[in-house]
């Protein structure tokens, strides 16, 4: 059996969809790479928000699997949406690599005024934790937020930890505590996405990773019920089933959070319309500060 495996064009997605590959390998599974272009990838200039959010990343993909130009997509899961089209399966959720979000830095950390990231979640965080702060908008990949702040633009980026691993990267910086800092839901996971077909799902159902799976889930379930997406500086992270979850307004000023220990996807939709009940107005005026109709 060959499975046609598509991926963005970044070299992030390219290590992603490596890494698949040489688990399939194993496996004595052949596997080959279909780089798909995603809106995300070509429309750079301006926020997520402003061009649809995270989905953008995704949608080429899905279209993708349901007209069988290929079997499956590798995704960092954290840009796949809460709403899926019918027919598609996530088939595989490998084992968690970190969470944590990762300050990059020219000089020293406490000459680090202006910051880039085109996070709402980040830059709320950032101002929360530093008001003084100026956060500045930056997009592109990887490599191209680094030369952007070695080139002098930004005294520091934000960056996942997880995607600096999987592309071997080692600069001058500090992982962000995650009680303080809680990531994006389902950061640092890989998932792989396939059509609603059996056999095809057995098959990668071995890379699966039973208790990053439950976890992120768990995310998911509490995701789905906030509402919000990438539009509301929101941060969802659990492990080893204790949620910590948290909603904050576009200036970090103001905040809501929960925690619990959470043993089923029924009790984190149940906490997750709790907690939006207290997060609602947070929500809403993010939208409206967006300028985005729910």
């Amino acid at each position: 059996m060959s499975i046609r495996i598509g991926t963005r064009g970044s070299k992030l997605a390219l290590a992603q969809t490596e890494t698949v590959i040489q688990k399939l390998k194993a496996l004595d599974i052949d596997a080959e790479k279909i780089i798909i272009n995603t809106q995300g990838d070509t429309t750079t200039h301006v926020p997520l928000h402003a061009i649809g959010g995270q989905g953008v990343f995704v949608r080429a993909l899905d279209d993708a699997i349901l007209d069988n130009t290929i079997d499956c997509a590798v995704h960092s899961m954290k840009d796949i949406p809460a709403y899926r089209p019918s027919g598609l399966f996530t088939a595989a959720i490998l084992k968690r690599d970190s969470p944590a979000d990762f300050v990059a830095h020219r000089g020293e950390l406490g000459h680090v005024r202006v910051i880039g990231t085109s996070s709402t979640r980040r830059r709320a965080q950032l101002l929360r934790h530093d008001p003084t702060i100026t956060i500045r908008d930056l997009r592109g990949n990887v490599d191209t937020r680094i030369r952007k702040m070695s080139g002098g633009e930004y005294d520091g980026i934000i960056l996942a930890e997880a995607g600096l691993t999987r592309l071997g990267i080692r600069i001058q910086g500090e992982r962000l505590p995650t009680d303080k800092f809680v990531p994006s839901p389902n950061q640092g996971t890989i998932a792989v996405v396939s059509r609603a077909d059996p056999s095809l799902m057995e098959v990668l159902s071995a890379l699966d990773h039973p208790e990053t799976r439950t976890d992120v889930l768990i995310e998911r379930a509490v995701m789905e019920q906030l509402g919000g997406g990438c539009y509301t500086p929101l941060g969802i992270y659990c492990r080893a089933g204790h949620l910590t979850a948290e909603v904050l307004s576009l200036d970090g000023k103001r905040t809501e959070r929960t925690e619990a220990d959470v043993a089923s996807i029924e009790q984190a939709r149940a906490l997750g319309r709790t907690f939006r009940e207290k997060a609602q107005e947070l929500i809403d005026e993010a939208y409206r500060q967006l300028g985005i109709t729910q």
